[in-house]
C-alpha cells in the first residue's frame, strides 16, 4: 500500500498563481511535484485552501478555520502516514490582532486536534510536518492586496520560523522552514510562491520525507 501524505496549507498548497489569478496546474504545484520526485510508493492527498488559518473564524469568508476541519480531513483520507501542515501566511492579517506567537499557539491547538484523531493514522502512529511558509515581504504594502491583508503582515510572518519551531518541538512534530530553500515570492503580491518556489519546496521536501517515514517505521 502507498505512503499517504496529506498536505494542509492555504493558497500556497492549493497552488494559487499571482500571475493568472489561477491555479498553477498538476506538473507546476509543490504536491505534485513531490509526489512526482518520491515515487509511485507514496500518494500526496491535496488539502490547500486559499485564505485557510490555523485557529481563526474568518469574518468576511467562511469555512477557513484550519481547526475546524481537520478531523474530517484526516479521517476522509485514512489511514495516514505523514501530515504536512503549512498554515501562518493568512493569520497575519490585520482583522485577526494576533501576533506571531499567538499564531504560533493556533498552531499548536491545531497539531493537538490532529494527534487526538486517533483513528486516522496507520497503525495508530501520528507523523506530524510542520513547515513554516516562505516569508510575506514588505514590498506586499505597496500592492493592492495591502488594502485586505492590512498593516503588520510582514513582520509576524518573519516572527513564524522560530515559534512554529518550538512548538514542533514540544509536541515532537518534525519541522521544516520554507525560508531555506525558497529564494524569493512572486513580485506581483509578494506572499505567494512563483513556479520557482514550487520546485524549491518539493525538491528539499522529497529529500526530507523518506527519513521521517522510514524512523516511523522502525520498532
Amino acid at each position: 500500500m502507498k505512503k499517504h501524505i496529506v498536505c494542509f496549507g492555504d493558497s500556497n498548497t492549493h497552488g494559487y498563481c499571482a500571475v493568472t489569478g489561477g491555479r498553477f496546474d498538476e506538473n507546476e504545484r509543490w504536491t505534485k511535484l513531490l509526489e512526482k520526485k518520491l515515487g509511485p510508493d507514496y500518494l500526496i492527498l491535496e488539502e490547500g485552501l486559499s485564505g485557510r488559518t490555523t485557529c481563526y473564524d474568518d469574518p468576511i469568508h467562511e469555512g477557513l478555520c484550519g481547526l475546524d476541519y481537520i478531523y474530517p480531513c484526516l479521517m476522509s483520507h485514512e489511514p495516514v502516514d505523514l501530515l504536512i501542515i503549512m498554515l501562518g501566511t493568512n493569520d497575519t492579517k490585520e482583522r485577526f490582532g494576533s501576533s506571531a506567537q499567538c499564531i504560533a499557539l493556533g498552531l499548536r491547538r491545531l497539531i493537538l486536534k490532529a494527534l487526538a484523531t486517533v483513528d486516522c493514522w496507520r497503525d495508530g502512529k501520528p507523523e506530524i510536518l510542520v513547515v513554516t511558509p516562505k516569508n510575506i515581504d514588505k514590498e506586499y504594502e505597496n500592492t493592492e492586496v495591502a488594502l485586505t491583508m492590512g498593516r503588520g503582515c510582514a513582520e509576524k510572518s518573519q516572527g513564524l520560523g522560530a515559534e512554529y519551531e518550538k512548538i514542533a518541538s514540544a509536541l515532537g512534530c518534525h519541522y521544516f522552514d520554507a525560508n531555506l530553500v525558497v529564494t524569493e515570492n512572486n513580485h506581483i503580491d509578494y506572499m505567494h510562491l512563483t513556479l520557482e518556489g514550487h520546485e524549491q519546496l518539493a525538491s528539499a521536501l522529497a529529500e526530507l520525507i523518506p527519513s521521517i517515514l522510514s524512523t516511523s517505521t522502525n520498532p
